[in-house]
């Protein structure tokens, strides 16, 4: 169900108006945007601080993506209708955050080669690029980070440089080892544990993307500007990079 749009709403908000979708008993979707860019998380970002203020012990958890956060709310301590109109008038005064001071510079150290980085041949054929500018228009770009999902750790970054977009491999791999780095369309991603995956592989970093022990558990944050910084075997091996090729066993196939 989709619920109607809140009059007086547009203060402060870009061009439209937001939207407020049910998730289920306990949960808003408030869709800011219909559309991927970069623009939108000064806002998205800026939401989440101020339902964290609006909400207080009431909220449970929020999930922040490309165009809309999730607001997961208790509801023993409010009913629908009150987490809608708490969600109301934080729309009513929402303005962004400053996009300079938005999220951290995280730089991740990357080793780009064919025994960690299957795909990295299919990508210079793609591109008509040799590996190493393949290698240079991957790792000089600096990426945001729009979204946490799909594994704990993982971050979807983007947007990757025409020229590098490839589909995801109509098999997905069965295994693909933690730290792989890989794209995917207009995305690029690593891999913070071994789980299995679909994108395609490029390299290797010897960043530690998850940790328990660490506050908030992954590296990556969703704001954060994240830099790929290309390095050569010896000093990935030195940075206790994983070293050992994707084998047969891990590509999915029989």
């Amino acid at each position: 169900m989709t619920a109607g749009m809140t009059k007086g709403m547009t203060r402060g908000m870009p061009q439209g108006l937001p939207r407020f979708e049910s998730a289920g008993l306990d949960a808003w979707l408030v869709r800011l945007f219909e559309t991927i860019d970069e623009a939108n998380m000064p806002w998205i970002t800026a939401l989440m601080r101020d339902c964290e203020a609006a909400f207080g012990a009431a909220l449970i958890d929020l999930v922040p993506s490309y165009t809309s956060v999730l607001v997961h709310y208790d509801v023993m301590r409010l009913d629908a209708g009150q987490a809608r109109d708490t969600l109301a008038g934080v729309l009513r005064e929402l303005t962004p955050d400053d996009d300079s001071a938005l999220g951290e510079v995280k730089e991740l150290p990357v080793w780009y080669d064919a025994s960690v980085g299957p795909e990295l041949a299919r990508l210079q054929a793609a591109s008509g690029m040799d590996r190493e500018a393949v290698i240079a228009a991957h790792s000089e770009p600096e990426y945001r980070v729009f979204a946490l999902g799909f594994a704990p750790g993982f971050a979807f970054m983007g947007r990757l440089a025409e020229a590098l977009v490839l589909p995801r491999l109509e098999t997905p791999r069965q295994r693909v080892p933690a730290g792989s780095v890989g794209v995917a369309n207009r995305q690029t991603a690593a891999y913070p544990r071994v789980s299995p995956g679909g994108w395609n592989l490029i390299g290797r970093t010897s960043a530690r993307l998850f940790a328990r022990e660490r506050e908030g558990f992954s590296l990556l944050r969703v704001g954060d500007r994240v830099r790929f910084r290309a390095v050569e075997r010896d000093e990935f091996q030195r940075l206790d990079g994983d070293l050992a090729p994707l084998e047969d066993r891990d590509t999915g196939k029989p």
